[in-house]
């Protein structure tokens, strides 16, 4: 047993956990801060996912921390790169032995007569219990379940003799090497594997239901290596960066205000890439762009891998796995010695753990967050969500220097207790995330709910985000804070500056 104090505990030692825990380490470093790990690495989902191929969707000039840019000029880059850009970041801003590794949160109460939070954890190394007490909760957990991705129950599935995976959970002995590879899904995922794999199989198979958006971007970042020849690196980092927060912020705007526009603007795109010979139909989505999040490929690997003929496209509805492979709707039956189910995630919040205040639970798919990083109704607590429909760490980082300039303003008013409270009926029966992708509708009574307007109302949209977070004033009317010397100080807009 052991029963440790922190003054700040941050869950997860990801993207979002390392960024976290060295803003704060530089911000505050008189207060005791540790970081609970359930892997037993840094990296969170970039040590989960081992599959081949597994890369950024995003580019990493702003993917990557701001305070530490990315140095390198490929524009998506692939697991294993952004797993060692983690550990090193959390090596140079001395993050690294703050860690504790195998730690599994099981649940976490708030005791308001204390004003501490009390976790309890499991050690899954040893399976000793753990407790951990902390006067502020930092959550960096992401938002779907380590354990298990999303797999269907497919009909006939106990018939089929090869090989059934699922990317979450890559066997590290796969062999392909010539073999029938089908994968099941048509995201990301299946976009990323196919052309990883294409050059080993015998012949490999995307098996959809429907498409989504795929675009292609260049797999090296020539404009700013060229800018980096007649100025200071970090200058063109900068613009570099700039540059693509502002590009992809401008095609999500677009495709939100002319949907029908942005369409044919995509489906001509992947026209242009795929040749006349390909059925536009496998391409062509039944939603508007960005009801789902648009896929991208570098250099138009996956397009240039079934113009080859190595990889083929087929959209139909399984009607059940045979001894050898998949029977569609159609009747028309694939070979496959492997199949892999790409079929997406399983929703999971705060890791698992449960949340409770005194003692009674406090569901998260009940209450708002204000300004995206605290929850309602819940002391001393935050957790650090990204943005899904640009670079994830923008919205981390800016949750991160929100969270210096709180504890800043607590510590300056000798506050101890903070809480977001909703006095005005703000909550609408919609979800954060605001998209259409199957797992997000699957289990959306899990995230927490919308609000209707400021500050309760996720806006995905970073320039407002960072007006929000770090220009408009700490001090607001809907934060009740608690002082270390009275029993209750409610915030008055006007009487403190933020």
């Amino acid at each position: 047993m052991s029963n440790q104090h922190h003054d700040i505990l941050i869950i997860g030692a990801g993207l979002s956990g390392i960024g976290t825990a060295c803003h704060f380490a530089k911000e505050f470093p008189g207060k005791s801060l540790a970081i609970l790990e359930r892997r037993d690495r840094i990296g969170g989902t970039w040590d989960l996912f081992r599959y081949p191929g597994i890369r950024s969707d995003s580019d990493m000039l702003s993917f990557s921390y701001k305070f530490r840019p990315w140095n390198k000029r490929k524009v998506l880059a692939d697991g294993p790169e952004i797993r060692e850009y983690i550990q090193d970041t959390a090596a140079e801003y001395g993050i690294t032995n703050k860690i504790q590794y195998g730690i599994k949160i099981t649940s976490a109460d708030w005791s308001s007569q204390q004003r501490l939070w009390h976790l309890t954890a499991l050690h899954e190394p040893s399976g000793e219990t753990r407790h951990y007490r902390c006067k502020y909760l930092v959550c960096c957990t992401g938002y779907y379940n380590h354990d298990d991705g999303f797999l269907p129950n497919f009909p006939g599935e106990e018939n089929f003799k090869g090989t059934l995976v699922h990317p979450q959970h890559w066997p590290e002995d796969l062999n392909y090497q010539g073999k029938q590879v089908v994968v099941i899904g048509s995201g990301a995922t299946a976009a990323t594997l196919i052309p990883a794999m294409a050059d080993r199989v015998g012949h490999i198979t995307m098996l959809q239901r429907s498409p989504s958006y795929i675009y292609s971007l260049p797999s090296v970042d020539k404009v700013t290596a060229a800018l980096s020849r007649i100025m200071p690196e970090r200058w063109a980092n900068a613009l570099g960066r700039t540059r693509n927060i502002l590009l992809y912020r401008g095609v999500y705007l677009a495709c939100r205000r002319w949907p029908k526009m942005m369409r044919s603007f995509l489906l001509s795109h992947v026209r242009r890439n795929v040749g006349p010979d390909v059925d536009m139909r496998h391409f062509t989505p039944k939603y508007m762009p960005w009801d789902e999040r648009l896929c991208a490929v570098p250099n138009g690997d996956l397009f240039k891998t079934i113009r080859s003929g190595k990889a083929s496209v087929e959209t139909d509805h399984i009607e059940r796995f045979t001894e050898n492979g998949i029977l569609l709707k159609s009747g028309k039956e694939l070979q496959a010695d492997i199949i892999i189910a790409a079929t997406g995630l399983r929703l999971q919040l705060l890791g698992g753990m449960s949340l409770s205040i005194d003692g009674k639970p406090c569901p998260v798919g009940e209450q708002m967050t204000y300004k995206g990083v605290l929850m309602e109704n819940v002391p001393n607590f935050s957790w650090i969500f990204g943005y899904t429909n640009i670079s994830w760490t923008l919205k981390s980082t800016i949750s991160a220097e929100y969270l210096c300039r709180l504890f800043k303003h607590m510590e300056k008013y000798n506050l101890e207790v903070v809480t977001p409270l909703d006095n005005e009926n703000n909550t609408i029966n919609d979800n954060i995330l605001g998209l259409k992708s199957g797992y997000i509708q699957r289990d959306q009574h899990l995230l927490p709910r919308q609000g209707r307007s400021y500050p309760w109302k996720v806006l995905m949209h970073y320039g407002r985000d960072k007006k929000m977070l770090l220009k408009d004033p700490v001090e607001d009317s809907r934060l009740e804070f608690l002082s270390a010397r009275q029993d209750a100080y409610k915030t008055q807009v006007s009487r403190v500056a933020g």
